[in-house]
């Protein structure tokens, strides 16, 4: 699967990030491991009704292979995986924790459900 390029200045900051977290799980995602911690992959299916099996699988696949969440698989039957954030994952909790603070502000002057 080919990502989004974003057309911006060569090494811009934003669009960096923006590979990173861009999508629409992505940032729900890590807000949930850095909220919960480690987390098996149905309980994040569970946190994320909207998200198929398949999306979600792939969201979390990018995140590993970008090296912001690690996975772990158990040889058990059925199948037990874990993720959790890795140390250089931690850096990106400032820019999700904004996003929740942001999105709170934004739902109450909108009228949205508090969640």
């Amino acid at each position: 699967m080919q990502r989004q390029v974003y057309d911006c200045t060569p090494g811009c900051p934003v669009e960096s990030t923006l590979q990173v977290i861009a999508g629409k799980w992505k940032s729900v995602i890590l807000y949930h491991l850095f909220t919960a911690g480690t987390c098996r992959f149905s309980i994040l299916q569970k946190r994320l009704p909207g998200c198929s099996r398949r999306m979600l699988a792939r969201q979390l696949q990018e995140l590993v292979q970008d090296g912001v969440i690690a996975k772990r698989v158990y040889p058990v039957v059925p199948p037990k995986t874990e993720y959790w954030i890795t140390p250089f994952g931690q850096t990106l909790k400032p820019v999700i924790m904004a996003m929740e603070t942001w999105g709170r502000q934004y739902n109450s002057v909108n009228g949205k459900p508090r969640q």
